[in-house]
């Protein structure tokens, strides 16, 4: 059996480390699942979502100097079109929020800056310090 890139194949997950999980396909190589594409959120400990032995079904996502790119979330069938919902949703709250977030640090920033112009200044004798 041959492994192609895009194909959805079964393996047992032979080693957990802090950046991915090993996983031996069927036809007895070993593929890398790194640990952004083990789940669809935020996964800070692997070790919650997979065990040593776990049967997983995992796609090929690329093959680059023998080495196995695979991803579990990928393997889902409904991935694409969750994905593809929540980057929408992601793109217009966080562009919002982040130039709110920008403005108010400006703000914040300018005035710290004015502050500690007056500071120095009355220090050194300068203008404005009597």
């Amino acid at each position: 059996m041959s492994i192609d890139v895009g194909s959805i194949v079964e393996g047992k997950v032979t080693g957990i480390t802090s950046f991915g999980a090993f996983v031996e396909l069927e036809n007895g190589k070993t593929g890398l699942v790194h640990i952004s594409e083990v789940a669809d959120t935020y996964v800070r400990d692997i070790n919650d979502f997979l065990k040593e032995q776990d049967r997983v079904k995992v796609k090929v996502i690329n093959i680059t100097d023998g080495k196995i790119g695979l991803s579990i979330k990928q393997a889902n069938p409904n991935y694409s079109e969750r994905a593809h919902q929540s980057r929408s949703k992601r793109k217009t709250a966080s562009s919002a929020s982040f130039e709110e977030r920008l403005a108010r640090f400006l703000k914040d920033s300018e005035e710290r800056q004015q502050a500690l112009r007056k500071s120095l200044d009355s220090k050194r004798g300068g203008r404005g310090a009597r």
